[in-house]
């Protein structure tokens, strides 16, 4: 419906008698009061509303957004301190406990080690008595393997006297063999 009055008062205003009402409104020099007037109290307006409600509240977002941002930075900081003195703790009870497992380690080398000697020590005292009553073993069959020894070699000589015919007794034929073992 505007259209159509704006249309018909457009071709209304056509002919030429009506050339200087045709100028565009906010140009014509006749408004210009009000128009200033309507502008002057829709920037007071404006500026009352960006003013008093929607600026405030930009600001108290802005000022509880930077609270919290640095609310944040100090936790974080906070974070990170306490995050540091445990990786501290951490790598001293590490060391502490590397110190103590070569501690470990050396005792158990050092009782194995006094262990072996003790055992090695036993071992050898009794390969030691093995060793001599072993010597003592072999003394005592030598000494009696001499006597075999001499008693057949005696009654070999008495065997060989008398084959070749000579009369010998037990007792010559045991000096003859003494007195050759002797030498």
């Amino acid at each position: 419906m505007y259209l159509l009055a704006f249309a018909a008062e457009t071709a209304g205003h056509a002919d030429g008698d009506h050339a200087e009402e045709s100028v565009f409104p906010p140009f014509n020099p006749e408004y210009w009061e009000s128009q200033v007037f309507w502008l002057v109290v829709s920037f007071a307006v404006l500026y009352m509303v960006l003013s008093r409600l929607i600026l405030p509240r930009f600001a108290n977002t802005i000022e509880r957004r930077g609270t919290r941002i640095a609310a944040d930075l100090d936790e974080a900081a906070r974070l990170n301190d306490e995050a540091t003195e445990a990786q501290q703790a951490l790598e001293l009870s590490m060391a502490k406990a590397r110190a103590e497992a070569r501690e470990t380690a050396a005792q158990a080398q050092a009782t194995a080690q006094a262990q072996m000697s003790a055992k090695t020590a036993e071992a050898d005292a009794e390969i030691e008595t093995k060793l001599s009553e072993a010597e003592t073993t072999i003394s005592a069959m030598r000494a009696s393997a001499m006597e075999k020894v001499e008693d057949i070699a005696t009654e070999a000589a008495e065997a060989m006297a008398r084959r070749l015919g000579a009369s010998v007794t037990a007792s010559d034929a045991q000096k003859a063999v003494k007195a050759a073992l002797a030498n």
